[in-house]
């Protein structure tokens, strides 16, 4: 088998590098260590339940999204595929220990629902707003699909002269933190802690350690396009990179964990599978973690000693605990879907157990469950030190799912009697079936703290995609890594003959 490219992981950044080279026509082959592809994106099933294992919320990827900013939504236009989704708003509720408000998408709207709780404090957000949006309208002149990771990204950037122009106004902002813009506008303390709530959901930091270029994106985004959810849960976005991934030619193999990245002479040879199975390819990109990748895909002789030292000291978002729940839905006929639970106010949201996000999936797509059922996710911050799979591994389970249970009566009151199937995760669970370092999603790198990494390595032909290569935890910022690593590959003008597509 003649290969140009191995991709070792099928989370969604290396799916978009994978699906995308092979739209370029590259020979392409994604090995998978688990028997499901999607990385933490991917979805199972358990007696007729179907989970969401990570993301539950997305904005502009449905198929009438045409114009869509969102790189995946992009992604999925040129590899002729494409979502049917439920749109929906409120995109969900916020519950505070000071009570309970819809979030709308609708800026206005939004704000007539602050304003009932401080006005003052709705004032001051709307003044954040209107400091962050410009910003917004800058970078959706430039297509995120039209981006690339090398020095040809200056003359790619100049052919949207327009939009440069209108972002010079904003170059102190860009990549500083958007609590920076919240010092300068926002003084009453409640909206304070709302901004550093939906930063903390967007990036897993508090405003202050979130790019301001995140939140602008985020809040134009979400008014322009609205909030939808894939039909068939985030398992119909892995599906779709899949079709597309082999309608183009490319391959993915399940199941084959890749032991070792191989090279000769400094230079990428190939990869080792765990069967000891040897596959030769010039070029690799690794969708595993900036820690798995140089910790264990490769030898540590194979890097430069500072290099590799000073990249495994990067910081980690805490892992998660996570409870997957199948539940009876009688009398909750006008349940929604979203919900984010703050439990204790003088505790900061960061704190695990904390901050709780459910998803209630069912909602919209009456398939992910039996008739007569929801299924339910929810999750909350857990860091990975102290958990053991030893003898009082499940008796710890319970215990540090119990403000998981509280957040889930905050919405439904009688939830422990309405359970059918009950699935708890820890972050043991999640390093394990992702093979992820520590159950992580990505670096903890703070807004004017340090720099992502980005796809490029010291070693010719090894690249890296994924939440550790670029800022924003999510959906859009691995699929948005995944495009830039592979235009990589190609000419500016080839990339552009693909962009008229989408």
């Amino acid at each position: 088998m003649s290969l140009d490219v191995i991709v070792i992981g099928s989370g969604i950044g290396g799916l978009t590098t994978a699906a995308l080279l092979a739209r370029y026509g590259k020979r392409v082959l994604v090995c998978e260590s688990h028997t499901i592809a999607g990385g933490a994106a991917h979805s199972f099933s358990r007696r007729g339940f179907h989970f969401d294992s990570g993301p539950s919320f997305y904005c502009g990827i449905g198929a009438t999204q045409t114009k869509s900013l969102n790189p995946l939504r992009q992604v999925l236009g040129v590899l002729g595929e494409s979502l049917e989704t439920v749109s929906y708003d409120p995109l969900g509720h916020y519950h505070f220990p000071e009570g309970t408000f819809p979030v709308y998408s609708n800026a206005e709207r939004y704000r007539e629902v602050v304003a009932q709780i401080t006005p003052q404090g709705a004032s001051e957000l709307e003044r954040f707003e209107k400091r962050l949006l410009p910003l917004y309208e800058a970078m959706r002149g430039i297509p995120a699909i039209a981006l690339r990771a090398d020095w040809q990204m200056i003359p790619v950037l100049l052919g949207y002269l327009p939009s440069l122009l209108k972002l010079l106004p904003h170059v102190g902002i860009i990549q500083g933190s958007v609590g920076d813009v919240m010092d300068r506008e926002v003084r009453d303390s409640w909206v304070r802690r709302l901004i550093d709530l939906e930063c903390f959901l967007l990036s897993g930091l508090k405003a202050h350690g979130t790019i301001a270029a995140e939140v602008a994106f985020m809040l134009g985004e979400r008014s322009r396009a609205g909030v939808e959810y894939p039909v068939g849960g985030s398992g119909a976005i892995v599906d779709a990179l899949v079709r597309g991934l082999k309608r183009w030619g490319g391959q993915l193999r399940l199941g084959a964990h890749v032991e070792q990245i191989l090279l000769e002479s400094g230079k990428v040879a190939g990869v080792r599978l765990q069967n000891g199975e040897i596959i030769k390819a010039p070029v690799i990109v690794s969708n595993a973690t900036l820690w798995d990748t140089y910790n264990k895909l490769l030898r540590p002789e194979d890097l430069p000693a500072t290099y590799r030292q000073k990249s495994l000291e990067t910081p980690a978002v805490d892992s998660f605990m996570h409870l997957h729940l199948g539940i009876r839905a009688e009398g909750l006929e006008h349940l929604t879907g979203h919900h984010v639970v703050v439990h204790d106010a003088q505790k900061d949201i960061t704190e695990p157990g904390n901050t709780c996000m459910i998803s209630i999936p069912s909602v919209w797509d009456s398939h992910l469950a039996p008739p007569g059922d929801h299924v339910v996710h929810a999750y909350t911050l857990e860091p990975y030190n102290n958990w053991r799979r030893d003898d009082g591994y499940e008796e710890r389970k319970k215990e540090r799912s119990q403000p998981l249970f509280r957040a889930l009566e905050r919405v439904i009151p009688d939830i422990r009697d309405r359970i059918v199937l009950e699935l708890i995760g820890t972050p043991l669970t999640h390093s394990y079936y992702l093979r992820r370092y520590q159950g992580t999603y990505g670096p903890a790198i703070a807004a004017g703290k340090g720099t992502f990494p980005g796809s490029h390595t010291p070693i010719p032909g090894l690249y890296r995609v994924g939440d550790s290569t670029m800022p924003g935890i999510g959906v859009p910022a691995v699929a948005a890594s995944g495009i830039l690593c592979a235009n990589t590959f190609v000419t500016p003008q080839e990339t552009a003959e693909l962009f008229k597509l989408c």
